[in-house]
């Protein structure tokens, strides 16, 4: 059967039935038909992927990320360490931000090869190669004599953070039970967040070089802890180790536990997408992945450009412009931010990830717009008592709102829409897109600031709002559905209308 024959015919009907998934009646699933009791009621949720965390799973994600919270680290190290670093070794500011931002430039690297080395040597080896990375740059950074050694140390934390942004999200929605994925994998931005936060407190009483050699206690737990933990299945479905995919499986549902229906399902998923060729990046802009790739991109662009890593990188600047003490309003900002990314996690599979997208855009468009009133109304000259409190509350309101939703659920969603054969290649560049704008908002943000305070942030506050219309169009509600549900519903993988 040609390959167009395959996308024209058989592959054109869902994948996965409306009353649940009766479509693994035949086949290497046959022994869970349609008799299995697959319905949307009843014991049901158990075979289809629906259970409680076993110590496994918890296990499995507090290691994955120990990667995320290398990746805080490494974000938080070079504030409390800029002082330090300067007079130690020389540096001139321009020398100091070549040091900061060359570690956007790491995870532009680690993102372009993060999806296809996750693919070639799976999820828990990527984990470790990344760590391998973050290590060396890490010692390189305490050992440093000369700027480009300290350079080269965070180039090297920049690239294992890029393969760590894309797998530790990837390998948590691959290994939970569908009713936990969302909150599992929403604890990869609570643990960037507490990498940050606790980089910030540590620095302020040790000396850099210590604050580096710490930095290498997350890699180690990390590096250690991926020789015991599964493997996603995956994975080991997609490269044909069906009986490890099995075994790993069991061991993550626990051993009493009938995972026939969930080991069904992603066998005959995969061995249908099997059938097409892997994707390459070209592929991905046909028609029929079109909803994934707008809504994954989007939804990155839309993160990034709503004015985050400007807000973060620049934040006591931005309070000291306004009038306000830097050092207390960054406080605030930490003690705002990790209960707000907290208790995203806890709603994430109880609200849902719209809802909760549509609060937190909405709030960041309101935190901006504040924001903004507060410069302008400062450039007016008028109700200036109140312009500090009002950019404190902006920028508080923003940080609590961004935490909330459109910190997390960008790489939840992300992790969950694309199908197995294309995951590599749009990871790849979904993650891409997302360092890049990242790199370009944190390289502009003092120019436009320089240009206008006000406009800067009413230019933020219409991109939130932006937002809040792109997920109410166009982003689909996954909590509670299998990733082949998901992936099955977005891409039909036929090119007929």
């Amino acid at each position: 059967m040609s390959r167009e024959s395959i996308e024209e015919g058989e592959l054109s009907s869902p994948l996965v039935s409306k009353e649940h998934h009766e479509v693994y009646a035949s086949g290497s699933g046959g022994h869970v038909g349609a008799n299995t009791g697959c319905d949307s009621h009843g014991g049901s949720d158990d075979q289809s992927g629906s259970s409680s965390a076993t110590g496994v799973v918890v296990l499995s994600t507090l290691v994955a990320v120990s990667g995320s919270f290398v990746f805080g680290t490494a974000v938080g190290y070079s504030s409390p360490a800029q002082s330090g670093i300067m007079d130690d070794l020389g540096l001139s500011v321009a020398e100091y931000s070549l040091f900061g931002s060359i570690l956007t430039i790491g995870a532009m690297i680690g993102a372009i090869v993060s999806g296809k080395m996750a693919d070639y040597i799976g999820r828990r080896g990527t984990m470790g190669f990344s760590e391998i990375f973050c290590l060396a740059g890490w010692l390189a950074i305490a050992f440093s004599k000369v700027a480009w050694w300290l350079d080269l140390g965070r180039l090297l934390v920049g690239c294992g953070m890029g393969l760590l942004s894309y797998v530790v999200p990837i390998y948590i929605a691959e290994i939970t039970p569908k009713n936990l994925r969302g909150g599992f994998t929403t604890v990869h931005q609570l643990m960037i967040c507490c990498g940050v936060s606790i980089t910030y407190l540590i620095g302020a009483f040790v000396y850099w070089r210590t604050l580096a050699l710490i930095g290498i206690i997350p890699c180690l737990v990390q590096l250690l802890g991926v020789f015991f933990i599964p493997e996603s299945p995956r994975w080991l479905a997609k490269i044909g180790r069906k009986k490890e995919c099995e075994v790993a499986l069991q061991h993550l549902r626990g051993q009493n536990a009938d995972i026939s229906h969930e080991a069904a399902e992603i066998r005959e998923y995969t061995e249908t997408l099997q059938r097409l060729s892997e994707a390459s990046v070209l592929d991905l802009f046909q028609r029929k992945y079109a909803h994934s790739l707008i809504v994954g991109v989007g939804l990155m662009v839309l993160q990034q450009f709503g004015g985050v890593n400007g807000i973060a990188f620049y934040a006591s600047a931005i309070f000291i412009s306004a009038g306000f003490s830097g050092s207390v309003g960054t406080i605030a900002m930490v003690v705002v931010q990790i209960p707000m990314t907290a208790l995203g996690v806890i709603l994430m599979d109880k609200s849902g990830r719209r809802p909760l997208l549509l609060v937190s855009a909405a709030g960041t468009c309101l935190g901006c717009l504040l924001a903004g009133l507060s410069f302008f109304l400062q450039d007016l000259q008028t109700w200036t008592k109140i312009t500090p409190i009002l950019a404190l509350g902006g920028v508080l309101v923003y940080t609590g709102s961004f935490s909330l939703g459109m910190g997390g659920i960008p790489w939840v969603i992300m992790s969950e829409i694309f199908p197995i054969n294309m995951k590599g290649s749009a990871g790849s560049l979904v993650t891409l897109v997302s360092w890049l704008g990242s790199w370009i908002i944190s390289y502009a943000f003092n120019f436009l600031m320089n240009w206008s305070s006000a406009g800067t942030f009413f230019i933020f506050s219409s991109i939130c709002g932006l937002t809040v219309l792109f997920v109410a169009k166009l982003v689909p509600e996954t909590k509670g559905r299998t990733l082949e549900e998901i992936q099955a519903s977005m891409n039909p993988f036929s090119a007929k209308r």
